[in-house]
């Protein structure tokens, strides 16, 4: 009996907790009491949507759209085609002439290849690295040195634009001011954003382009900042004030990252320099010892895998000491 009673409590006690933990979820009373709740609080929402006017948008939703548009013009911005890229490293060339200057190079490494007794396989390498290497380079130390300068002098622009309004000029006129007293690429950049909103195009887009042509994220704040101030509103001498305190912390924290790094970028300059600086030295002394590796194939083989792998250690070093933030 005592055997019989237990196991009539134990199947008792499972079945109470399967009754009160199981039962709900397999017969879909609690999704059925979530299903409840999503649709009270969603009546609720849409009561408070109603009473609120439809045309009037609370400042942080103005805020979250303006910051949205942004973003997603600088995801556009990441891969530029060509024209914009010319642009950027400060040139006014046309795609046209950019593609002459490319086969130009090309034609020129080629022959300069043959002439050195190259072989027609180095002379296609030589013209593909002028045609399509070279150019493309200088783009990109163009545009990094218009950066350098931009971000230079870009601080002080947005002082310029902070005291103006707090003197009561408009911020259109405090553009103007830097137009034609600031010095390039700044100078050139803010006239950009005076010729374009000349057209129709709202101050704010307008500057909120600046990041298109000056691909560096302290452009990309101005925009944010300008933008959200015409549309939704606000203090904006303070707001700019502590833009350039922002940019001129970066500005100092550049430069100190730069002198900390400047010792690894030495010794990676010394290490890079070795191999190159040896060869040179034991062709000096023993030009029939190192003459091997470009009268014989198993030379060239051996070339070809030390510049390899010089380049990838290279590209490693580059990588070890160069700090983004």
């Amino acid at each position: 009996m005592e055997m019989i009673a237990l196991f009539f409590l134990v199947t008792a006690s499972i079945g109470g907790v399967a009754w009160v933990f199981v039962y709900p979820i397999l017969s879909g009373e609690r999704h059925a009491e979530k299903r409840k709740e999503s649709v009270v609080r969603t009546g609720a929402a849409t009561r408070a949507g109603a009473a609120r006017p439809v045309n009037q948008k609370s400042r942080r939703e103005q805020v979250e759209g303006s910051l949205k548009e942004i973003e997603d013009r600088r995801s556009r911005a990441k891969s530029p085609p060509l024209s914009v890229r010319i642009g950027q490293a400060g040139l006014t060339w046309s795609k046209r002439k950019f593609f002459i200057i490319s086969g130009i190079l090309g034609a020129l490494g080629f022959v300069v290849a043959l002439g050195l007794n190259g072989g027609l396989l180095g002379a296609a390498g030589m013209a593909f690295a002028g045609a399509f290497g070279l150019p493309r380079w200088m783009l990109k130390f163009l545009k990094k040195r218009r950066e350098a300068k931009f971000l230079q002098h870009f601080p002080d622009a947005v002082d310029v634009i902070v005291r103006g309004i707090k003197a009561g000029l408009p911020l259109l006129d405090c553009i103007k001011v830097i137009t034609q007293d600031s010095p390039e690429p700044v100078r050139s950049e803010f006239r950009a954003i005076v010729e374009t909103q000349s057209f129709g195009l709202p101050l704010g887009d307008a500057c909120a382009k600046l990041y298109e042509r000056i691909h560096v994220s302290e452009a990309n704040f101005f925009g944010i900042v300008i933008s959200i101030q015409q549309k939704a509103g606000g203090n904006l001498s303070e707001t700019l004030g502590n833009l350039s305190r922002v940019l001129r912390d970066r500005k100092k924290m550049r430069a100190k990252i730069q002198a900390m790094s400047m010792e690894a970028k030495a010794s990676a300059s010394i290490i890079g320099s070795l191999p190159p600086a040896v060869m040179a030295l034991v062709y000096i002394t023993s030009p029939h010892y190192i003459e091997l590796l470009w009268t014989e194939q198993m030379g060239h083989l051996m070339l070809a895998g030390s510049a390899t792998w010089m380049f990838i250690g290279v590209m490693v070093m580059r990588k070890m000491i160069n700090f983004d933030f």
